[in-house]
């Protein structure tokens, strides 16, 4: 279940597109953020939603100015708007050059940089379209029936690769074509559906344009009549797919596998298109896990990518290799870097790569030397930064905490000295009290040192007792960071009068492999331990209500309330789960990516040598069950399928627990839309409030 932050932003884009198809009006606000006035300082639903979501920085060829996306919400119509920006790399103004309605997405810079190409729904489907820096002269450049999803130009700006849908398969009205409305569906392998979309017959495919600065001309599709996505569903977008310096070659990222092959393996592979053979190799076929993002060497001569080194662990080390492209040897340049790498960016010269890496739950920038193998940290602090961008002797990245959205920062790349450049949240952030966050390690009941964050209320009175809250992680791989999230967001909670309880529990990355890997066969046991030494040590503290305390989660997260529920002692007096696993035997067949189940929690419960994970199910423990809790889950949820989420409120119901369930019939795994996000954080301080403020 672990993916990217990468996830979010397609989540997101893909709610913004089907929410905004009006014409292109022009207005007159450059940043709306800068006209909210608020009447406390103390953070509400509705000003969360009214942050705008920094992202997608991209640095002009003659290294001035760079481009950044921002996107907008408005509850009132239940959507979105994504605007692009400008502004110089020394800093200064950022400058809306969009501001429309109908939203602009995936802006990059054409290689001469007289043009910025960026993806608009303006013409009805998704298209391709050019304007001046300043966002004057529009032009649609695609005319492509069913749209594009994605774009990038050749070096040599000649041709343009874009990716778009092909229907290879056919429906059960295509089979039956005079029974047009049947609604039926037949299958005969796996994968039909996956994450929250049902197959809908068609293939994500790479194609090679002309392109004469005016229009696309010559489509060829490289993957012509094979039933394989690129990028890979359902997360992958254009970092998965890159042009050579020569505009010769293409890398792609494919798990070239069907069905059952594809939902119990996570080998994807590299593959390079040559324009004049057009013949396509797969130069990571030794390679068993997942291999991604493919990047080429400014000079042309190397091409490094992200690998995984074991097939179906989709949670194992993320490694750096690079391939020379003349000798054709491999080598993964982070075997003796003991953490993950995210987000791999060239300097112009070839001579080392920039990459994120989360160090005991803190992103930080590295730089790889290539000739000396060595890896140096750039930078250091209680923050997240989630890209970072190289450009002459400078570095730009995104960086975010657990009281600062993202915004855009300039970094010295010797000394790790930061300057931010974009304020897109200045205006509203400054109204706001944040609550203090403390870095605190606690001893585990197998003697290690655990970090736990502890976020406190804004204006935190010592002399006050506070209930707490134990969040639980999801993932179950991915670290409690310093994520500044849009719905589990712990300043939101903090700001409900709650100390927050957020360990690193066993089972996240940024500690090492030898913690990260301990969860996989162990649930529900050394990591829900760690839970609970966690919330022991800090209820301990004079300011927190021992006898009001709460446990929150989801996905993972949601699976360990749900075995809390049956273990947790009475130390806990309301409980909260979203989208959590409920009943192990059910989830192993009703999931899509059978590698995760297969891998975490073991392989099939038929399988008699299989009984550790299976005896841990949460349902099997539902007559420990007294107390009240309250169940979420999302009814597009396909990893995780809302009958989990409905059989544990029925067997509170049953019991006799005081208990709600709260059901989304649009939303997956996250809640995206607007009035359902708002509406989600009301019924969760709702219920807390209830149960431990109320004294029912």
């Amino acid at each position: 279940m672990k993916k990217t932050q990468l996830i979010l932003s397609l989540a997101i884009l893909s709610i913004l597109f089907s929410c905004n198809t009006e014409k292109v009006k022009k207005g007159e606000i450059n940043n709306p953020v800068d006209t909210i006035q608020l009447t406390s300082d103390i953070m509400t639903p509705e000003v969360l939603w009214s942050f705008g979501r920094v992202s997608g920085v991209e640095i002009s060829p003659d290294n001035s100015s760079f481009l950044f996306g921002v996107s907008f919400y408005n509850v009132e119509k239940n959507g979105g708007n994504r605007e692009i920006f400008i502004m110089s790399t020394e800093g200064g103004e950022a400058k809306n050059i969009t501001n429309t309605e109908s939203g602009e997405y995936s802006a990059i810079w054409r290689p001469d940089g007289e043009k910025i190409g960026f993806l608009s729904p303006e013409s009805g489907d998704l298209q391709l379209w050019e304007m001046n820096a300043d966002g004057s002269d529009r032009n649609q450049i695609s005319n492509i029936e069913g749209g594009v999803n994605g774009f990038k130009y050749s070096p040599d700006q000649s041709k343009i690769i874009y990716i778009q849908d092909v229907k290879l398969d056919k429906s059960p009205v295509d089979l039956h074509p005079d029974l047009p409305k049947a609604e039926v569906r037949i299958e005969t392998d796996l994968m039909h559906r996956h994450w929250d979309k049902w197959h809908d017959y068609k293939y994500s495919h790479v194609f090679i344009a002309d392109y004469d600065g005016k229009s696309l001309t010559n489509s060829i599709d490289i993957m012509e009549g094979e039933r394989f996505d690129s990028p890979m569903n359902p997360f992958g977008g254009m970092e998965q797919i890159n042009w050579s310096p020569d505009s010769k070659q293409i890398a792609y990222t494919c798990k070239k596998m069907n069905g059952r092959d594809y939902a119990v393996s996570t080998n994807s592979a590299i593959y390079i298109y040559n324009l004049d053979s057009k013949e396509t190799k797969n130069i990571t076929e030794n390679l068993k896990g997942y291999d991604v993002s493919p990047v080429y060497s400014p000079d042309g001569k190397m091409i490094a990518w992200e690998s995984m080194e074991r097939d179906g662990y989709e949670s194992d080390q993320n490694r750096l290799f690079i391939m020379n492209l003349e000798t054709g040897n491999q080598e993964d340049y982070t075997a003796n870097f003991d953490q993950d790498v995210h987000g791999l960016s060239w300097t112009g010269d070839s001579k080392s790569i920039y990459f994120t890496s989360d160090c005991q739950a803190k992103f930080q920038i590295y730089n790889l030397n290539i000739e000396s193998k060595e890896i140096k940290q750039v930078t250091k602090g209680k923050h997240n930064f989630r890209s970072v961008h190289p450009f002459a002797d400078k570095l730009i990245g995104t960086k975010q905490s657990m009281t600062t959205p993202t915004e855009v920062y300039a970094v010295n790349p010797e000394t790790g000295e930061e300057t931010q450049l974009s304020f897109i949240n200045k205006h509203l952030h400054d109204q706001l009290t944040y609550g203090k966050v403390e870095e605190r390690w606690v001893k585990t009941t197998d003697n290690k040192n655990m970090l736990v964050w502890v976020i406190y209320p804004p204006n935190f009175d010592p002399n006050k007792k506070y209930p707490a809250l134990l969040y639980c992680q999801g993932g179950p791989h991915g670290s409690v960071s310093q994520f500044y999230s849009f719905r589990w967001n712990f300043q939101m909670m903090a700001a409900n009068d709650y100390i927050i309880v957020a360990p690193n529990r066993r089972g996240l990355p940024s500690f090492g492999k030898e913690w990260n890997d301990q969860i996989s066969g162990d649930y529900g046991g050394q990591n829900m331990k760690d839970y609970l030494s966690a919330i022991d040590a800090v209820s301990k503290e004079p300011y927190v209500d021992e006898n009001n305390l709460g446990a929150v989660g989801a996905s993972y997260g949601g699976y360990s309330v749900y075995w809390l529920a049956g273990h947790h002692e009475s130390r806990f007096d309301a409980f909260i789960a979203h989208d959590g696993i409920f009943n192990f035997e059910a989830m192993y067949l009703e999931t899509e990516e059978m590698f995760f189940v297969n891998w975490d929690i073991g392989g099939p419960y038929w399988d008699k040598a299989n009984k550790k994970t299976y005896a841990n199910s949460p349902h099997k423990f539902v007559d420990k069950w007294d107390t009240p809790i309250m169940v979420v889950h999302g009814e597009k949820d396909y990893r995780i399928v809302y009958t989990q989420g409905m059989s544990a409120f029925n067997a509170a119901q049953l019991r006799g627990i005081p208990s709600k369930y709260v059901h989304f019939p649009h939303e997956n795994h996250w809640v995206l839309s607007p009035q359902n996000g708002i509406l989600w954080q009301r019924e969760f301080f709702s219920w807390l409030d209830k149960w431990l403020k109320d004294g029912e």
